[in-house]
Protein backbone atom coordinates (compact mmCIF):
# COMPACT_ATOMS: atom_id res chain seq x y z
CA UNK A 1 0.00 0.00 0.00
CA UNK A 2 0.98 3.63 -0.38
CA UNK A 3 0.16 6.67 1.72
CA UNK A 4 0.18 10.38 0.97
CA UNK A 5 -0.60 13.66 2.72
CA UNK A 6 -4.29 14.57 3.12
CA UNK A 7 -6.06 17.18 1.01
CA UNK A 8 -8.71 19.62 2.24
CA UNK A 9 -11.50 17.49 0.77
CA UNK A 10 -13.74 15.79 3.32
CA UNK A 11 -14.48 12.88 0.98
CA UNK A 12 -13.35 9.49 2.26
CA UNK A 13 -12.35 8.04 -1.11
CA UNK A 14 -10.25 9.70 -3.81
CA UNK A 15 -9.71 8.01 -7.20
CA UNK A 16 -6.34 8.46 -8.89
CA UNK A 17 -5.63 7.62 -12.55
CA UNK A 18 -2.19 6.75 -13.89
CA UNK A 19 -1.63 5.55 -17.45
CA UNK A 20 -5.24 4.45 -17.70
CA UNK A 21 -5.33 2.55 -14.40
CA UNK A 22 -7.58 3.84 -11.61
CA UNK A 23 -6.86 3.19 -7.94
CA UNK A 24 -8.46 4.61 -4.82
CA UNK A 25 -7.01 6.34 -1.79
CA UNK A 26 -9.05 6.42 1.43
CA UNK A 27 -8.78 9.17 4.02
CA UNK A 28 -7.85 8.11 7.53
CA UNK A 29 -8.85 10.75 10.07
CA UNK A 30 -6.10 11.30 12.59
CA UNK A 31 -6.43 10.33 16.22
CA UNK A 32 -4.85 8.58 19.18
CA UNK A 33 -4.73 4.81 19.60
CA UNK A 34 -2.95 2.13 21.59
CA UNK A 35 -0.34 0.47 19.42
CA UNK A 36 0.95 -3.02 20.05
CA UNK A 37 -0.25 -6.07 21.99
CA UNK A 38 -3.68 -4.89 23.14
CA UNK A 39 -5.99 -7.43 24.79
CA UNK A 40 -7.69 -8.63 21.59
CA UNK A 41 -4.35 -9.49 19.98
CA UNK A 42 -4.05 -13.11 21.08
CA UNK A 43 -0.64 -14.68 21.77
CA UNK A 44 1.42 -11.61 20.86
CA UNK A 45 5.15 -11.73 20.21
CA UNK A 46 7.64 -9.90 22.41
CA UNK A 47 8.31 -7.27 19.74
CA UNK A 48 4.68 -6.10 20.03
CA UNK A 49 5.31 -4.95 23.62
CA UNK A 50 5.03 -2.67 25.44
CA UNK A 51 1.79 -1.11 24.27
CA UNK A 52 2.00 2.64 23.89
CA UNK A 53 -0.16 5.58 22.91
CA UNK A 54 0.37 6.99 19.42
CA UNK A 55 -1.20 10.15 18.01
CA UNK A 56 -1.35 10.53 14.24
CA UNK A 57 -2.30 13.32 11.88
CA UNK A 58 -4.77 12.58 9.10
CA UNK A 59 -3.49 10.85 5.95
CA UNK A 60 -4.61 8.79 2.97
CA UNK A 61 -3.87 5.12 2.37
CA UNK A 62 -4.56 2.82 -0.57
CA UNK A 63 -7.91 1.03 -0.61
CA UNK A 64 -6.14 -2.16 -1.71
CA UNK A 65 -2.66 -3.55 -2.03
CA UNK A 66 -0.90 -2.31 -5.17
CA UNK A 67 -2.22 -4.44 -8.01
CA UNK A 68 -0.14 -5.87 -10.81
CA UNK A 69 -2.08 -3.67 -13.24
CA UNK A 70 -1.01 -0.54 -11.37
CA UNK A 71 2.57 -1.72 -10.92
CA UNK A 72 2.87 -2.47 -14.64
CA UNK A 73 1.31 0.87 -15.60
CA UNK A 74 3.95 2.67 -13.55
CA UNK A 75 7.01 0.44 -13.93
CA UNK A 76 6.47 -1.21 -17.31
CA UNK A 77 7.18 -4.67 -15.87
CA UNK A 78 5.59 -7.27 -13.59
CA UNK A 79 7.89 -9.29 -11.31
CA UNK A 80 5.09 -11.30 -9.69
CA UNK A 81 5.07 -15.09 -9.55
CA UNK A 82 1.29 -15.33 -9.64
CA UNK A 83 0.11 -13.34 -12.65
CA UNK A 84 -3.14 -11.39 -12.90
CA UNK A 85 -4.08 -7.73 -13.25
CA UNK A 86 -6.16 -7.69 -10.04
CA UNK A 87 -3.73 -9.76 -8.02
CA UNK A 88 -1.44 -7.86 -5.64
CA UNK A 89 2.08 -7.34 -6.91
CA UNK A 90 4.64 -9.53 -5.11
CA UNK A 91 8.32 -10.36 -5.22
CA UNK A 92 9.15 -6.67 -4.79
CA UNK A 93 11.73 -5.38 -2.31
CA UNK A 94 11.48 -2.27 -0.16
CA UNK A 95 13.89 -0.60 -2.59
CA UNK A 96 11.71 -1.62 -5.55
CA UNK A 97 8.79 0.07 -3.84
CA UNK A 98 10.79 3.29 -3.45
CA UNK A 99 11.47 3.26 -7.19
CA UNK A 100 7.79 2.61 -7.90
CA UNK A 101 6.71 5.47 -5.64
CA UNK A 102 9.20 7.85 -7.24
CA UNK A 103 7.84 7.08 -10.70
CA UNK A 104 4.25 7.25 -9.45
CA UNK A 105 4.93 10.71 -8.05
CA UNK A 106 6.46 11.81 -11.35
CA UNK A 107 3.45 10.54 -13.30
CA UNK A 108 0.81 12.04 -11.01
CA UNK A 109 2.53 15.11 -9.56
CA UNK A 110 1.57 13.91 -6.08
CA UNK A 111 3.56 12.94 -2.97
CA UNK A 112 2.97 9.26 -2.34
CA UNK A 113 5.10 7.30 0.12
CA UNK A 114 4.96 4.10 2.11
CA UNK A 115 2.94 4.37 5.33
CA UNK A 116 4.80 4.45 8.59
CA UNK A 117 4.39 1.38 10.78
CA UNK A 118 2.13 3.36 13.12
CA UNK A 119 -0.01 4.61 10.24
CA UNK A 120 -0.31 1.08 8.90
CA UNK A 121 -1.47 -0.36 12.24
CA UNK A 122 -3.89 2.48 12.94
CA UNK A 123 -5.47 2.01 9.50
CA UNK A 124 -5.56 -1.77 9.89
CA UNK A 125 -7.39 -1.36 13.21
CA UNK A 126 -9.99 0.88 11.55
CA UNK A 127 -8.75 4.26 12.76
CA UNK A 128 -11.37 6.07 14.83
CA UNK A 129 -13.87 3.34 13.88
CA UNK A 130 -11.78 0.67 15.58
CA UNK A 131 -13.97 -2.25 16.74
CA UNK A 132 -11.07 -3.89 18.62
CA UNK A 133 -10.94 -7.05 16.56
CA UNK A 134 -7.95 -9.35 16.28
CA UNK A 135 -7.61 -9.00 12.51
CA UNK A 136 -8.25 -6.06 10.22
CA UNK A 137 -12.01 -6.02 9.75
CA UNK A 138 -13.05 -8.80 12.10
CA UNK A 139 -12.17 -11.54 14.55
CA UNK A 140 -12.96 -14.41 12.16
CA UNK A 141 -9.85 -14.72 10.02
CA UNK A 142 -11.52 -16.50 7.10
CA UNK A 143 -13.85 -13.53 6.64
CA UNK A 144 -11.09 -10.98 6.13
CA UNK A 145 -7.80 -12.64 5.16
CA UNK A 146 -6.05 -14.93 2.68
CA UNK A 147 -3.53 -16.98 4.63
CA UNK A 148 -2.06 -20.46 4.63
CA UNK A 149 -5.31 -22.01 5.87
CA UNK A 150 -7.48 -20.82 2.99
CA UNK A 151 -5.28 -19.46 0.18
CA UNK A 152 -4.79 -22.64 -1.81
CA UNK A 153 -1.07 -21.77 -1.86
CA UNK A 154 -1.46 -18.65 -4.00
CA UNK A 155 -2.40 -14.98 -3.89
CA UNK A 156 -5.93 -13.85 -4.69
CA UNK A 157 -7.51 -10.82 -6.36
CA UNK A 158 -7.84 -7.79 -4.13
CA UNK A 159 -11.28 -6.92 -2.69
CA UNK A 160 -12.43 -10.54 -2.46
CA UNK A 161 -12.55 -10.59 1.36
CA UNK A 162 -14.46 -8.36 3.77
CA UNK A 163 -13.04 -4.82 4.17
CA UNK A 164 -12.34 -3.24 7.52
CA UNK A 165 -14.19 -0.35 9.13
CA UNK A 166 -12.48 2.19 6.85
CA UNK A 167 -13.19 0.26 3.66
CA UNK A 168 -9.63 -1.06 3.37
CA UNK A 169 -9.09 -4.54 1.94
CA UNK A 170 -6.43 -7.19 2.61
CA UNK A 171 -4.74 -5.40 5.47
CA UNK A 172 -4.68 -8.90 6.92
CA UNK A 173 -3.26 -11.57 4.63
CA UNK A 174 -2.78 -11.97 0.86
CA UNK A 175 0.70 -10.39 0.63
CA UNK A 176 3.04 -8.75 3.15
CA UNK A 177 2.93 -4.95 3.04
CA UNK A 178 6.05 -2.81 3.35
CA UNK A 179 6.18 0.11 5.76
CA UNK A 180 8.60 3.02 5.58
CA UNK A 181 10.25 2.35 8.95
CA UNK A 182 13.33 0.50 10.02
CA UNK A 183 12.42 -2.27 12.49
CA UNK A 184 13.06 -1.28 16.10
CA UNK A 185 11.97 -2.02 19.67
CA UNK A 186 8.88 -0.42 21.17
CA UNK A 187 8.93 2.08 24.03
CA UNK A 188 6.13 2.69 26.52
CA UNK A 189 6.39 6.44 25.89
CA UNK A 190 3.55 8.20 24.08
CA UNK A 191 4.50 9.35 20.59
CA UNK A 192 3.19 11.68 17.91
CA UNK A 193 3.60 10.79 14.23
CA UNK A 194 6.48 8.35 14.90
CA UNK A 195 8.69 7.34 12.00
CA UNK A 196 10.71 4.56 13.64
CA UNK A 197 14.46 4.34 14.23
CA UNK A 198 16.80 6.52 12.18
CA UNK A 199 18.70 3.43 11.01
CA UNK A 200 18.56 -0.33 11.24
CA UNK A 201 19.19 -3.66 9.58
CA UNK A 202 15.69 -4.54 8.38
CA UNK A 203 12.58 -2.75 7.15
CA UNK A 204 9.16 -3.41 8.65
CA UNK A 205 6.53 -5.42 6.83
CA UNK A 206 3.02 -6.00 8.10
CA UNK A 207 -0.18 -7.99 7.63
CA UNK A 208 0.85 -11.57 6.91
CA UNK A 209 0.37 -13.31 3.58
CA UNK A 210 -1.03 -16.28 1.68
CA UNK A 211 1.93 -18.48 2.66
CA UNK A 212 2.05 -17.80 6.40
CA UNK A 213 -0.19 -18.89 9.28
CA UNK A 214 -3.00 -16.87 10.76
CA UNK A 215 -0.97 -15.46 13.66
CA UNK A 216 0.88 -13.22 11.20
CA UNK A 217 -2.41 -11.64 10.13
CA UNK A 218 -3.10 -10.02 13.50
CA UNK A 219 -3.20 -6.23 13.32
CA UNK A 220 -0.37 -5.80 15.84
CA UNK A 221 1.90 -8.52 14.41
CA UNK A 222 5.30 -7.27 13.23
CA UNK A 223 7.74 -8.73 10.74
CA UNK A 224 10.82 -7.53 8.93
CA UNK A 225 12.91 -8.36 5.92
Amino acid sequence: KTATKPRPTTGTLVPITVNGIIFNMIKVDGGTFTMGATSEQKNPDDDEKPTHKVTLSSYYIGETEVTQALWTAVMGNNPSKFKGDNLPVEKVSWEDCQTFIGKLNDLTGKSFRLPTEAEWEYAARGGKRNNHTQYSGGSMIDDVARYRGNSGSKTHSVKTKKPNELGLYDMSGNVWEWCQDWKGSYSSNAQTNPTGPVSGSYRVRRGGCWYYGGSNCRSSNRSDC
